[in-house]
């Protein structure tokens, strides 16, 4: 064999391997060192039960489950990235992820990122303390509410229909997370917490019988997972298998072992 045709193999040789890597990297965001494809979920740790750290440090959750069932189904190895809810944006763009996925408002979003269809109806609500004799929106005046930073609910209280319930508050304490908002609860510091229905459930439950949900909605939601706008391949890869999911049952199967099932848009 001559030098010309040993150039000319380990040119084939090589534009194979390149084509291989673009394949896997097309199907979702990145490679494993083995060349399988990886899938990179952006998610906050502190949004029962959407997505959290669990008591044995394992990040667990509804939309977890759902983005781990996708990747099984697509030979895609599932990578669960916290990220801080602030720099979500910066982190999709960057590419540092391949969707945000936990509990994600598309409602007001929609031109803002590659949505799938949405799967759970969400409303954002008021918690407060079982004996504070808040019973409405007109027991909230003069009252100290929190709320986490950029979230759905926070959102809400921006809004021209809500004006005037924000402006009744004593104060509106924003905070990096839920489990701050609850501190601030538990001491006096505030009086109600406005969050997702789904996640005020799942505090309630596991906090005992010390809260109620107030019966007045904030405002009603979906929630959808979103990508970066020109990540429409990979935003259709993933809708196509959540289509599966629910037309086997996987999906409400996953939803009921959340105890979400009535939140599930099936």
């Amino acid at each position: 064999m001559n030098i010309f045709s040993l150039k000319r193999i380990l040119a084939v040789l090589s534009a194979a391997v390149v084509a291989g890597s673009f394949t896997a990297c097309g199907e979702s965001g990145d490679e494993t060192a083995d060349g399988d494809a990886k899938f990179v979920v952006g998610f906050d740790a502190e949004f029962p039960p959407y997505g959290y750290q669990d008591e044995n440090g394992e990040y667990v959750g509804f939309d977890l489950d759902l983005a781990a069932e996708v990747c099984k189904r697509n030979d895609w190895e599932l990578v669960k990235q916290p990220i801080d809810w602030n720099a979500k944006d910066m982190e999709l763009n960057s590419g540092t992820i391949d969707c945000i996925w936990n509990g994600f408002t598309m409602t007001g979003r929609e031109s803002e990122y590659a949505w799938t269809d949405p799967y759970v109806d969400n409303s954002q609500v008021f918690v407060v303390k079982a004996d504070s004799g808040i019973t409405d929106f007109a027991g909230l005046a003069d009252k100290g509410v929190a709320v986490q930073t950029d979230s759905s609910a926070e959102d809400a209280l921006e809004t021209e229909k809500n004006a005037d319930l924000k402006a009744s508050f004593k104060e509106l304490v924003v905070v990096s997370d839920y489990n701050t908002a609850f501190m601030n609860l538990d001491s006096g510091a505030v009086d109600a917490v406005a969050m997702d229905i789904g996640v005020a459930n799942y505090q309630i439950e596991s906090r005992g019988d010390g809260y109620v949900m107030l019966d007045q909605i904030l405002s009603e939601e979906q929630y959808a997972v979103g990508f970066a706008l020109d990540n429409t391949e990979l935003r259709d890869k993933v809708q196509t298998t959540l289509n599966e999911m629910k037309a086997d049952g996987t999906f409400e199967k996953i939803a009921e072992e959340w105890g979400l099932s009535d939140s599930i848009i099936k």
